[in-house]
């Protein structure tokens, strides 16, 4: 870890650094951590936005898609002038003019078992910002092989879910104890089939990026064992106590 900030660095996080519960300490902690985003679309870009801001200093992005005029109502770092551009690439560079210092590493593809394993070995906290089942679960089972810090989001309509799964503790729960992988499809919880307002996305991922932070800090409580549910039409929100099934692999 870094012995001391500089003044630049001083400057830049003095509104987190006077936080008693993040402080100089806190924030060189912050400055070392390695963050791995998977998904550039509504729930990765401000979560990636927020991370960099803070000072994260080394930020992974993995997608394989292209900015297309559907995203820009919600995914917070592409513009018109980014439409049929990668989405790693433009947000490398937005990242990059929001923090210098942190470093971006892109991912320019559609992750898979063996891809995703060899990458996530270079990262201790992992945000799921997919739109998928496949890729959700894909994650959450070699995140839970790797003891990982996991922190899950989805989105419809006015609707946000947050998980946490912090998989160093063996008698936490798994996505999986709480979606029958049989009894699910890709149309729940999902904004390209119901639709979704643009501000839900930013809320979601900017709550995944705060549970990233707490992580880091070990501060606050996070979710494990339970999960966040936003009703942002009628601002209404609960958490609902996830239990480990007896049936899951991850016992």
């Amino acid at each position: 870890m870094k012995s001391k900030l500089n003044k630049d660095q001083i400057e830049r996080f003095s509104r987190q650094i006077i936080l008693k519960n993040v402080g100089i300490l806190g924030q060189k902690k912050i400055i070392n951590s390695k963050v791995l985003i998977v998904g550039m679309g509504g729930l990765g870009c401000p979560a990636a936005e927020f991370l960099a801001r803070a000072g994260v200093g080394s930020i992974g992005i993995i997608d394989f898609d292209k900015v297309d005029l559907s995203n820009i109502h919600r995914q917070s770092l592409y513009n018109t002038n980014d439409l049929n551009k990668f989405k790693v690439d433009v947000a490398k560079k937005k990242l990059n003019q929001i923090n210098p210092n942190t470093k971006v590493i892109s991912y320019k593809i559609r992750a898979n078992k063996n891809n995703f394993k060899k990458i996530l070995k270079d990262y201790t906290h992992i945000i799921d910002g997919s739109d998928n089942f496949k890729t959700k679960f894909l994650i959450n089972d070699l995140c839970n092989l790797s003891k990982k810090f996991l922190v899950t989001g989805a989105i419809s309509k006015f609707d946000g879910h947050v998980f946490t799964f912090n998989f160093k503790d063996l008698k936490n729960p798994c996505l999986r104890c709480f979606f029958q992988e049989n009894e699910i499809s890709d149309d729940i919880l999902n904004c390209e089939y119901d639709g979704v307002l643009g501000n839900v996305a930013a809320v979601v991922g900017a709550i995944q990026a705060n549970e990233i932070l707490k992580q880091i800090l070990n501060i606050g409580k996070n979710l494990n064992k339970f999960i966040l549910i936003l009703d942002l039409l009628n601002l209404n929100f609960r958490k609902v106590k996830i239990k480990k099934r007896k049936q899951c692999h991850c016992k």
